[in-house]
Protein backbone atom coordinates (compact mmCIF):
# COMPACT_ATOMS: atom_id res chain seq x y z
CA UNK A 1 0.00 0.00 0.00
CA UNK A 2 1.02 3.61 -0.61
CA UNK A 3 1.28 6.04 2.31
CA UNK A 4 -2.07 7.56 1.30
CA UNK A 5 -3.72 4.13 1.20
CA UNK A 6 -2.35 3.37 4.66
CA UNK A 7 -4.34 6.37 5.93
CA UNK A 8 -7.59 4.68 4.93
CA UNK A 9 -9.72 2.64 7.29
CA UNK A 10 -13.06 0.83 7.29
CA UNK A 11 -16.20 1.43 9.30
CA UNK A 12 -18.65 -1.44 9.08
CA UNK A 13 -22.30 -0.58 8.48
CA UNK A 14 -23.24 -1.93 11.91
CA UNK A 15 -20.66 0.39 13.50
CA UNK A 16 -21.74 3.59 11.77
CA UNK A 17 -24.02 4.51 14.64
CA UNK A 18 -20.91 4.96 16.81
CA UNK A 19 -19.95 7.90 14.57
CA UNK A 20 -23.23 9.61 15.47
CA UNK A 21 -22.62 8.86 19.15
CA UNK A 22 -19.16 10.43 19.05
CA UNK A 23 -20.36 13.53 17.21
CA UNK A 24 -23.21 14.09 19.65
CA UNK A 25 -20.89 13.51 22.62
CA UNK A 26 -18.54 16.19 21.29
CA UNK A 27 -21.42 18.66 21.07
CA UNK A 28 -22.03 18.72 17.33
CA UNK A 29 -25.39 19.44 15.74
CA UNK A 30 -25.40 16.75 13.05
CA UNK A 31 -26.77 17.88 9.69
CA UNK A 32 -27.23 15.32 6.95
CA UNK A 33 -29.50 13.93 4.24
CA UNK A 34 -33.01 12.84 5.12
CA UNK A 35 -36.27 12.28 3.26
CA UNK A 36 -38.35 15.42 3.59
CA UNK A 37 -41.24 16.68 1.43
CA UNK A 38 -40.67 13.94 -1.18
CA UNK A 39 -37.04 14.96 -1.64
CA UNK A 40 -33.69 14.20 -0.05
CA UNK A 41 -32.79 17.36 1.87
CA UNK A 42 -30.17 18.42 4.39
CA UNK A 43 -31.58 18.81 7.88
CA UNK A 44 -30.75 18.06 11.52
CA UNK A 45 -30.55 14.31 12.16
CA UNK A 46 -29.90 12.21 15.26
CA UNK A 47 -28.91 8.76 14.00
CA UNK A 48 -28.32 6.62 10.92
CA UNK A 49 -32.05 5.78 10.99
CA UNK A 50 -32.76 9.33 9.84
CA UNK A 51 -30.69 8.87 6.67
CA UNK A 52 -32.45 8.08 3.35
CA UNK A 53 -31.90 4.34 3.79
CA UNK A 54 -32.87 2.48 0.64
CA UNK A 55 -33.80 5.63 -1.30
CA UNK A 56 -32.33 7.12 -4.46
CA UNK A 57 -33.17 10.04 -6.72
CA UNK A 58 -33.95 10.36 -10.43
CA UNK A 59 -33.04 13.69 -12.02
CA UNK A 60 -33.34 15.24 -15.46
CA UNK A 61 -34.18 18.63 -16.96
CA UNK A 62 -36.85 20.16 -14.73
CA UNK A 63 -37.60 16.83 -13.06
CA UNK A 64 -36.79 15.30 -9.68
CA UNK A 65 -38.19 12.16 -8.07
CA UNK A 66 -37.13 9.80 -5.30
CA UNK A 67 -37.71 6.08 -5.48
CA UNK A 68 -36.83 2.95 -3.53
CA UNK A 69 -33.58 1.16 -4.27
CA UNK A 70 -32.97 -2.56 -4.46
CA UNK A 71 -30.60 -2.36 -1.47
CA UNK A 72 -30.25 -0.51 1.84
CA UNK A 73 -27.67 2.05 0.79
CA UNK A 74 -27.51 5.06 3.08
CA UNK A 75 -26.01 7.47 0.57
CA UNK A 76 -27.31 6.12 -2.75
CA UNK A 77 -28.37 9.49 -4.16
CA UNK A 78 -26.57 12.64 -5.34
CA UNK A 79 -27.74 16.14 -4.37
CA UNK A 80 -31.19 17.52 -3.66
CA UNK A 81 -32.75 21.01 -3.61
CA UNK A 82 -30.90 22.20 -0.50
CA UNK A 83 -27.18 22.86 -0.17
CA UNK A 84 -24.86 23.47 2.78
CA UNK A 85 -24.98 27.15 1.88
CA UNK A 86 -28.15 27.61 3.92
CA UNK A 87 -26.29 26.73 7.14
CA UNK A 88 -23.16 28.82 6.51
CA UNK A 89 -24.84 31.69 4.66
CA UNK A 90 -28.43 31.61 6.00
CA UNK A 91 -31.31 32.66 3.72
CA UNK A 92 -32.47 35.18 6.31
CA UNK A 93 -30.56 36.43 9.34
CA UNK A 94 -30.90 39.37 11.71
CA UNK A 95 -27.95 41.77 11.65
CA UNK A 96 -29.11 43.98 14.51
CA UNK A 97 -32.22 45.32 16.13
CA UNK A 98 -33.21 48.66 17.64
CA UNK A 99 -35.42 49.02 20.71
CA UNK A 100 -36.96 52.29 21.79
CA UNK A 101 -35.74 53.64 25.11
CA UNK A 102 -36.90 56.69 27.07
CA UNK A 103 -34.88 59.15 25.00
CA UNK A 104 -33.63 57.28 21.95
CA UNK A 105 -33.19 53.83 20.40
CA UNK A 106 -30.77 51.25 21.76
CA UNK A 107 -28.97 49.26 19.06
CA UNK A 108 -28.48 45.58 19.90
CA UNK A 109 -26.13 43.52 17.74
CA UNK A 110 -27.10 39.97 16.85
CA UNK A 111 -25.50 37.73 19.45
CA UNK A 112 -27.38 34.52 18.63
CA UNK A 113 -25.40 31.40 19.55
CA UNK A 114 -23.99 29.56 16.54
CA UNK A 115 -24.13 25.75 16.74
CA UNK A 116 -21.14 23.53 16.09
CA UNK A 117 -22.21 21.77 12.90
CA UNK A 118 -21.11 18.35 11.69
CA UNK A 119 -21.99 18.20 7.99
CA UNK A 120 -22.49 14.55 6.98
CA UNK A 121 -22.49 13.49 3.31
CA UNK A 122 -20.88 16.49 1.66
CA UNK A 123 -20.19 15.58 -1.97
CA UNK A 124 -17.01 16.50 -3.84
CA UNK A 125 -18.76 19.18 -5.91
CA UNK A 126 -20.12 20.66 -2.68
CA UNK A 127 -16.67 20.74 -1.11
CA UNK A 128 -15.61 22.88 -4.04
CA UNK A 129 -18.70 25.09 -3.55
CA UNK A 130 -17.81 25.63 0.11
CA UNK A 131 -14.22 26.45 -0.90
CA UNK A 132 -15.56 29.03 -3.36
CA UNK A 133 -17.73 30.67 -0.72
CA UNK A 134 -14.77 30.61 1.69
CA UNK A 135 -12.91 32.73 -0.84
CA UNK A 136 -15.86 35.10 -1.25
CA UNK A 137 -16.60 35.62 2.43
CA UNK A 138 -13.25 35.06 4.15
CA UNK A 139 -10.60 36.43 1.78
CA UNK A 140 -9.72 40.01 0.96
CA UNK A 141 -10.35 43.21 2.85
CA UNK A 142 -13.98 42.52 3.78
CA UNK A 143 -14.60 39.40 5.84
CA UNK A 144 -18.18 38.36 6.61
CA UNK A 145 -18.30 37.81 10.40
CA UNK A 146 -21.50 35.74 10.24
CA UNK A 147 -20.05 33.29 7.73
CA UNK A 148 -16.69 33.22 9.53
CA UNK A 149 -18.22 32.29 12.89
CA UNK A 150 -20.29 29.47 11.36
CA UNK A 151 -17.50 28.15 9.15
CA UNK A 152 -14.98 27.92 11.99
CA UNK A 153 -17.34 25.70 13.99
CA UNK A 154 -18.08 23.25 11.18
CA UNK A 155 -16.80 19.68 10.83
CA UNK A 156 -17.11 18.20 7.34
CA UNK A 157 -17.65 14.50 6.64
CA UNK A 158 -17.65 13.94 2.90
CA UNK A 159 -19.21 11.03 1.02
CA UNK A 160 -17.83 10.11 -2.39
CA UNK A 161 -20.32 9.87 -5.25
CA UNK A 162 -20.46 6.42 -6.84
CA UNK A 163 -23.77 6.82 -8.74
CA UNK A 164 -24.01 10.15 -10.61
CA UNK A 165 -27.42 11.17 -11.93
CA UNK A 166 -28.74 12.62 -15.16
CA UNK A 167 -27.83 16.25 -14.50
CA UNK A 168 -24.35 15.75 -12.96
CA UNK A 169 -21.27 17.12 -14.75
CA UNK A 170 -18.68 17.46 -11.97
CA UNK A 171 -16.01 15.72 -14.07
CA UNK A 172 -16.26 18.53 -16.64
CA UNK A 173 -15.68 21.08 -13.88
CA UNK A 174 -12.85 19.04 -12.30
CA UNK A 175 -14.70 18.95 -8.96
CA UNK A 176 -15.58 15.27 -8.48
CA UNK A 177 -16.75 12.61 -8.04
CA UNK A 178 -13.90 11.81 -5.58
CA UNK A 179 -13.46 14.15 -2.63
CA UNK A 180 -9.82 15.22 -2.62
CA UNK A 181 -9.67 18.18 -0.22
CA UNK A 182 -11.65 20.25 2.24
CA UNK A 183 -12.94 17.44 4.46
CA UNK A 184 -12.15 16.17 7.94
CA UNK A 185 -13.32 12.63 7.12
CA UNK A 186 -14.38 11.11 3.81
CA UNK A 187 -16.52 7.98 3.34
CA UNK A 188 -17.07 5.73 0.36
CA UNK A 189 -20.08 3.45 0.77
CA UNK A 190 -19.56 -0.06 -0.63
CA UNK A 191 -22.19 -2.79 -0.88
CA UNK A 192 -21.10 -6.11 -2.38
CA UNK A 193 -22.62 -9.53 -1.79
CA UNK A 194 -23.34 -9.64 1.96
CA UNK A 195 -20.85 -6.91 2.80
CA UNK A 196 -21.79 -3.32 3.61
CA UNK A 197 -19.00 -1.03 4.76
CA UNK A 198 -17.43 2.41 4.37
CA UNK A 199 -13.85 3.12 3.33
CA UNK A 200 -12.75 6.10 5.43
CA UNK A 201 -10.07 8.65 4.58
CA UNK A 202 -8.77 11.15 7.14
CA UNK A 203 -8.40 14.72 5.92
CA UNK A 204 -7.46 16.65 9.06
CA UNK A 205 -6.31 16.34 12.65
CA UNK A 206 -9.91 17.04 13.74
CA UNK A 207 -11.10 14.12 11.64
CA UNK A 208 -8.36 11.88 13.02
CA UNK A 209 -9.47 12.61 16.59
CA UNK A 210 -13.08 11.81 15.72
CA UNK A 211 -12.14 8.51 14.05
CA UNK A 212 -10.13 7.36 17.08
CA UNK A 213 -13.35 7.17 19.08
CA UNK A 214 -15.33 5.43 16.33
CA UNK A 215 -15.27 1.66 15.90
CA UNK A 216 -13.13 0.95 12.80
CA UNK A 217 -10.56 -1.46 11.40
CA UNK A 218 -7.66 -1.39 8.89
CA UNK A 219 -8.60 -1.37 5.23
CA UNK A 220 -7.76 -4.31 2.96
CA UNK A 221 -6.21 -3.97 -0.49
CA UNK A 222 -9.27 -5.53 -2.11
CA UNK A 223 -11.48 -2.90 -0.47
CA UNK A 224 -9.33 -0.06 -1.80
CA UNK A 225 -9.52 -1.67 -5.24
CA UNK A 226 -13.31 -1.82 -5.01
CA UNK A 227 -13.45 1.82 -3.95
CA UNK A 228 -11.35 2.88 -6.90
CA UNK A 229 -13.47 0.86 -9.32
CA UNK A 230 -16.66 2.52 -8.12
CA UNK A 231 -15.22 6.02 -8.43
CA UNK A 232 -13.74 5.34 -11.86
CA UNK A 233 -17.12 4.01 -12.98
CA UNK A 234 -18.80 7.16 -11.66
CA UNK A 235 -16.40 9.32 -13.68
CA UNK A 236 -17.51 7.53 -16.86
CA UNK A 237 -21.23 7.84 -16.13
CA UNK A 238 -21.78 11.57 -15.83
CA UNK A 239 -25.22 12.64 -17.04
CA UNK A 240 -23.94 15.84 -18.65
CA UNK A 241 -20.76 17.23 -20.21
CA UNK A 242 -19.60 20.83 -20.50
CA UNK A 243 -16.65 21.92 -22.61
CA UNK A 244 -14.84 24.43 -20.37
CA UNK A 245 -11.82 25.02 -22.59
CA UNK A 246 -11.65 28.75 -23.36
CA UNK A 247 -15.20 29.14 -22.00
CA UNK A 248 -14.46 32.60 -20.59
CA UNK A 249 -13.32 33.92 -23.96
CA UNK A 250 -16.24 32.18 -25.69
CA UNK A 251 -18.84 33.98 -23.58
CA UNK A 252 -17.09 37.34 -23.63
CA UNK A 253 -17.00 37.23 -27.44
CA UNK A 254 -20.66 36.28 -27.76
CA UNK A 255 -22.52 38.84 -25.67
CA UNK A 256 -24.88 39.46 -28.59
CA UNK A 257 -25.34 35.82 -29.61
CA UNK A 258 -28.92 34.92 -30.68
CA UNK A 259 -28.96 32.09 -28.12
CA UNK A 260 -29.51 34.66 -25.35
CA UNK A 261 -32.78 35.62 -26.99
CA UNK A 262 -33.77 31.99 -27.41
CA UNK A 263 -33.23 31.12 -23.75
CA UNK A 264 -35.02 34.31 -22.69
CA UNK A 265 -38.20 33.03 -24.38
CA UNK A 266 -38.12 30.00 -22.07
CA UNK A 267 -36.73 31.48 -18.85
CA UNK A 268 -39.33 32.48 -16.23
CA UNK A 269 -36.84 34.62 -14.29
CA UNK A 270 -38.07 32.73 -11.21
CA UNK A 271 -34.60 32.62 -9.56
CA UNK A 272 -34.84 28.88 -8.80
CA UNK A 273 -31.38 28.28 -10.30
CA UNK A 274 -29.72 30.83 -8.03
CA UNK A 275 -31.55 29.66 -4.91
CA UNK A 276 -30.52 26.01 -5.32
CA UNK A 277 -26.99 26.89 -6.50
CA UNK A 278 -24.40 26.17 -3.78
CA UNK A 279 -22.17 29.10 -4.79
CA UNK A 280 -24.52 32.02 -5.61
CA UNK A 281 -24.11 34.68 -2.93
CA UNK A 282 -26.28 37.67 -3.87
CA UNK A 283 -28.01 39.23 -0.88
CA UNK A 284 -30.21 42.14 0.07
CA UNK A 285 -30.53 44.12 3.30
CA UNK A 286 -33.98 45.08 4.59
CA UNK A 287 -35.12 47.29 7.47
CA UNK A 288 -38.37 46.18 9.12
CA UNK A 289 -40.36 47.61 12.02
CA UNK A 290 -43.38 46.63 14.07
CA UNK A 291 -46.70 48.48 14.09
CA UNK A 292 -45.91 50.32 17.34
CA UNK A 293 -42.75 51.86 15.97
CA UNK A 294 -40.90 50.84 19.14
CA UNK A 295 -38.89 48.06 17.59
CA UNK A 296 -36.97 47.68 14.31
CA UNK A 297 -34.62 45.15 12.75
CA UNK A 298 -32.12 45.06 9.95
CA UNK A 299 -32.01 41.66 8.24
CA UNK A 300 -29.98 40.15 5.43
CA UNK A 301 -31.79 37.92 2.95
CA UNK A 302 -30.83 35.97 -0.12
CA UNK A 303 -31.35 37.79 -3.39
CA UNK A 304 -30.93 36.88 -7.04
CA UNK A 305 -29.66 38.56 -10.20
CA UNK A 306 -32.86 37.28 -11.82
CA UNK A 307 -35.04 39.73 -9.89
CA UNK A 308 -35.73 43.03 -11.63
CA UNK A 309 -34.88 45.01 -8.49
CA UNK A 310 -31.43 43.47 -8.13
CA UNK A 311 -29.88 45.71 -10.79
CA UNK A 312 -31.74 48.85 -9.75
CA UNK A 313 -29.71 52.02 -9.38
CA UNK A 314 -30.69 55.68 -9.51
CA UNK A 315 -32.60 56.08 -12.74
CA UNK A 316 -33.86 52.53 -13.16
CA UNK A 317 -32.89 48.89 -13.69
CA UNK A 318 -29.71 48.12 -15.62
CA UNK A 319 -31.05 44.71 -16.67
CA UNK A 320 -34.71 45.20 -17.41
CA UNK A 321 -35.15 42.16 -19.69
CA UNK A 322 -34.99 38.44 -18.94
CA UNK A 323 -32.46 38.13 -21.74
CA UNK A 324 -30.03 40.50 -20.03
CA UNK A 325 -30.54 38.87 -16.63
CA UNK A 326 -29.94 35.31 -17.87
CA UNK A 327 -26.88 36.48 -19.80
CA UNK A 328 -25.54 38.18 -16.67
CA UNK A 329 -26.07 35.05 -14.55
CA UNK A 330 -24.45 32.58 -16.94
CA UNK A 331 -21.62 34.86 -18.02
CA UNK A 332 -20.77 35.69 -14.41
CA UNK A 333 -21.00 32.07 -13.33
CA UNK A 334 -18.74 30.70 -16.07
CA UNK A 335 -16.59 33.65 -17.16
CA UNK A 336 -16.30 36.84 -15.10
CA UNK A 337 -16.30 34.78 -11.89
CA UNK A 338 -12.87 33.58 -13.03
CA UNK A 339 -11.64 37.17 -13.20
CA UNK A 340 -13.21 37.97 -9.85
CA UNK A 341 -12.27 34.88 -7.82
CA UNK A 342 -9.78 32.89 -9.94
CA UNK A 343 -12.16 29.96 -10.37
CA UNK A 344 -15.38 29.04 -12.08
CA UNK A 345 -18.56 29.74 -10.16
CA UNK A 346 -20.03 26.42 -11.31
CA UNK A 347 -19.19 23.10 -9.64
CA UNK A 348 -21.20 20.80 -11.93
CA UNK A 349 -23.76 19.71 -9.32
CA UNK A 350 -26.61 20.02 -11.87
CA UNK A 351 -29.08 21.58 -9.44
CA UNK A 352 -29.87 24.51 -11.75
CA UNK A 353 -30.88 22.03 -14.48
CA UNK A 354 -32.98 19.78 -12.26
CA UNK A 355 -34.85 22.56 -10.47
CA UNK A 356 -35.51 24.82 -13.44
CA UNK A 357 -39.32 24.64 -13.96
CA UNK A 358 -38.88 24.76 -17.74
CA UNK A 359 -35.81 22.52 -17.88
CA UNK A 360 -33.17 24.99 -19.08
CA UNK A 361 -29.84 23.18 -19.23
CA UNK A 362 -26.73 25.33 -18.77
CA UNK A 363 -24.57 22.73 -20.52
CA UNK A 364 -26.80 22.88 -23.61
CA UNK A 365 -26.81 26.67 -23.60
CA UNK A 366 -22.99 26.71 -23.66
CA UNK A 367 -22.99 24.10 -26.45
CA UNK A 368 -25.44 26.17 -28.50
CA UNK A 369 -23.21 29.22 -28.27
CA UNK A 370 -20.25 27.08 -29.34
CA UNK A 371 -22.08 25.52 -32.29
CA UNK A 372 -24.29 28.28 -33.72
CA UNK A 373 -22.61 31.19 -35.53
CA UNK A 374 -23.61 34.47 -33.87
CA UNK A 375 -25.96 36.81 -35.75
CA UNK A 376 -25.84 40.59 -35.80
CA UNK A 377 -28.26 41.89 -33.21
CA UNK A 378 -28.62 45.22 -31.50
CA UNK A 379 -27.13 45.60 -28.04
CA UNK A 380 -29.67 46.20 -25.29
Amino acid sequence: MTKKEQQRHVIERDSLESLFDVLRHKGFDIVGPTVEDNAICYSSIDSSKDLPVGWTDVQSEGKYRIKKRQDNALFGYVVGPTSWKKFLFPPRIKLWEAKKSQKDFDIVENTDEVPSYAFLSVRACELQAIAIQDKIFLKGDHIDPIYKKRREKTLIIAVNCTEPKGTCFCVSMNTGPRASFGFDLSLTEIIEDEKHYFVVEVGSSKGEKILKDVSHRPVESSEIEQQNKLLEKAEREMGRVMDTQNIKELLYKNMEHPQWGDVAKRCLSCANCTLVCPTCFCSNVEDVTDLTGDHAQRVRTWDSCFTAEHSYIHGGNIRSSIKSRYRQWMTHKLASWQDQFDSSGCVGCGRCITWCPVGIDITKEVKAIEDIPPADVERE
